[in-house]
């Protein structure tokens, strides 16, 4: 029964710390809200705007894992954990949008002191002649194994073993654990703090949060027209951030279209004695219909901009009828 009371669309949003927060002010700010259910302690959620949909509150990697495995439609976590899943992550997820927060580097880190080491290629150089004197290969500790034996490969790299790290994994080298980090970073002071530089061409991945949907879930048409509506939501809010509208006297509004012609040929759309335009052309524009003699003209920013398609959703129905 295609019915979202009986089968709801399933999304995993982080259930603490700073991840959870801007993953709610997200929420809100596209005008839903993360309303808690059963208590504030409980990991059962559910999102006022968007009936049919149940929210299950989960660890960053537990959502990762979830999307992965198919056992919610939506996940709301870090690329750098999606992609530890593996390099066929593709075939199974699909990033419908990058969120611009929870941003973070992974990167390869080498101490300070090896002063000779500043790319991958002296990595590699440095490994076959450790190898060569001690008889052992190049620690490195991460927690991100999959995608550094992926980027190591990438460069040729390998004489090396992966140090599996379970605590603080820039302080390996500093305690003989390891001679090298494979690990997540944002401003690189963590790691200058314990005497460490990043690699200049090691940067793995520059993460941030996304909004992934699982490729192995079940989907019926009823989840997926629910999807549209959140994501047309989504991109209707962030379209209309860098857009403005123009108004201008109806009786100058022949002078008004074609002293502001140009700014259609840039993508401007009209609207009734006025222009939807980007936020970068506001002033030139006001200043050509200033100059024509059209006044005066006010202007208000939309909350949202919506289009009749939505190729997010659109990608995602394809993917899973292909599937």
């Amino acid at each position: 029964m295609d019915d979202l009371s009986t089968n709801p669309l399933t999304i995993a949003f982080p259930s603490k710390g700073r991840l959870k927060e801007q993953a709610e002010a997200w929420l809100a700010e596209c005008g839903f809200k993360l309303e808690a259910v059963g208590g504030a302690r409980g990991y059962r959620a559910a999102i006022a705007g968007l009936p049919g949909a149940q929210v299950q509150l989960l660890s960053a990697s537990d959502i990762a894992s979830a999307v992965d495995d198919g056992e919610v439609h939506l996940g709301l976590t870090g690329e750098d954990l999606l992609r530890e899943r593996g390099e066929d992550l593709d075939n199974r997820v699909m990033l419908l949008r990058a969120l611009g927060f929870g941003r973070a580097d992974l990167i390869v880190a080498a101490p300070q002191s090896w002063i000779d080491v500043d790319v991958m290629a002296d990595l590699d150089e440095v490994a076959a002649a450790y190898l060569a004197r001690t008889g052992r290969r190049l620690r490195v500790a991460t927690k991100y194994m999959s995608q550094t034996r992926a980027f190591f490969a990438k460069h040729g790299i390998a004489d090396y073993r992966i140090v599996e790290s379970s605590g603080a994994t820039e302080g390996a080298p500093a305690t003989g654990a390891a001679e090298l980090v494979v690990d997540i970073t944002t401003t690189g002071a963590t790691l200058a703090a314990n005497s460490l530089k990043i690699i200049s061409d090691g940067v793995i991945l520059k993460s941030q949060a996304q909004l992934a949907a699982s490729l192995t879930a079940s989907w019926t048409s009823a989840q997926l027209g629910l999807v549209r509506r959140l994501l047309s939501v989504v991109e209707a809010k962030s379209r209309a951030r860098g857009l403005a509208t123009v108004i201008w006297p109806a009786e100058q509004d022949q002078t008004a279209q074609e002293a502001s012609e140009v700014f259609v040929g840039r993508g401007a759309a009209r609207r009734a004695n006025g222009l939807l335009v980007s936020s970068r052309d506001l002033f030139d524009l006001s200043s050509a219909l200033a100059e024509s003699g059209v006044g005066p003209m006010t202007v208000t920013r939309p909350d949202y901009v919506f289009e009749a398609t939505c190729p997010a959703a659109d990608a995602l129905v394809q993917a899973v009828m292909g599937h």
